[in-house]
């Protein structure tokens, strides 16, 4: 499979935004409104959609969230999407996205994350359309570390890019801000120290190189048996590896370890030269932690498991491209990813 990115995303371009999942309530539209003049401010166009109404858990009929997404994918003139943040309903969109059209289509960067995983990594292993797993529409005025880069950054680099990313050492955790008291803040408060570290407790220095693929646990592990994570899809051969990232929402301990064992026993871990798994708040289980999940599921693999990656619901975020070529490093003396849009 051929990888395809957008072009680069320049000022002055027009960015879509649509809630494929849950829209925006009443109380949290300011913040809404302060993402959507940020994007302004930063010299792009925005055209909100239809589908934004929060007052229920979607924001509206999947017919109707589905032929705003796919009229937003197939107009030429729109370069970016981004929604304001996931939900729980991204799953009925599939059936009614027609992938063989997305497939013939210039590409578009869509971008998002928790039930945005639901759309993103199908549409990067059924089409080839390079997405951005990174900060949905509600974090972007948020202020990115140095050694991060935020999906905007990313989705400006032209075709054949490299660029390097690594923990920021600090993080936010069980904290979130009030965006209906403060709905215009644009920096965290961190509260926490760490970087990443290995799970699998191997010593040995970790330099592995695949296509990057990934998403959040809790919606991937539902498309599962559906022929939506055919990760053979991204390996030109048996002998090309994957770097898999998974990241837990919000679920204790033994359902992540549930499903991951459906993850892997799908094959969606088939190929992989090593994994990442976000940092998390989500709660460990009485007699299971979330580190002993992953171990448990996924230890038989034999590949070096990096935890604490930030690429989850824990503040700041790392934005990943899917399908792009990523080559990781995790020793005594440095962490960090590269990313190559080839």
């Amino acid at each position: 499979m051929k990888i395809r990115y957008p072009r680069p995303l320049q000022p002055g371009d027009l960015i879509g935004v649509t809630s494929p999942s849950s829209g925006v309530p009443e109380e949290l539209v300011p913040r809404l409104n302060f993402a959507v003049d940020r994007l302004r401010d930063a010299g792009f166009e925005v055209q909100v959609g239809q589908c934004m109404d929060g007052s229920s858990h979607a924001s509206a009929p999947a017919e109707q969230r589905a032929k705003e997404l796919m009229r937003m994918l197939l107009d030429p003139k729109v370069r970016a999407i981004v929604p304001p943040w996931g939900g729980e309903m991204a799953i009925d969109l599939i059936e009614h996205l027609d992938f063989n059209a997305l497939a013939e289509a210039e590409p578009t960067w869509i971008v998002g994350f928790s039930d945005i995983s639901t759309l993103l990594t199908p549409l990067t292993l059924r089409t080839g359309l390079a997405t951005i797993h990174g900060n949905n529409l509600m974090d972007t005025p948020y202020r990115v570390p140095e050694s991060l880069k935020s999906w905007i950054e990313l989705a400006s680099l032209p075709e054949g890019s490299v660029f390097r990313q690594s923990s920021p050492g600090y993080f936010r955790a069980n904290d979130w801000d009030d965006w209906e008291t403060n709905p215009q803040v644009t920096e965290h408060q961190y509260n926490g120290s760490g970087s990443w570290r290995r799970l699998d407790g191997r010593t040995q220095n970790v330099d592995v190189t695949g296509r990057l693929i990934g998403g959040c646990i809790e919606t991937l592990s539902n498309l599962t048996g559906t022929g939506n994570l055919d990760t053979r899809a991204l390996r030109d051969s048996p002998a090309q590896s994957l770097i898999v990232y998974v990241e837990a929402s919000g679920v204790e301990a033994t359902t992540i370890c549930r499903q991951l064992y459906g993850l892997r026993m799908a094959g969606f871990f088939e190929g992989a030269a090593a994994v990442l798994i976000g940092r998390t708040n989500a709660p460990d289980s009485p007699t299971l932690t979330q580190d002993e999940a992953v171990l448990d599921a996924l230890g038989q693999l034999g590949i070096p498991m990096i935890g604490d990656v930030d690429c989850g619901h824990v503040p700041p975020q790392m934005p990943i491209i899917n399908g792009a070529l990523g080559h990781l490093v995790c020793n005594g003396a440095e962490q960090y990813l590269d990313q190559y849009l080839a």
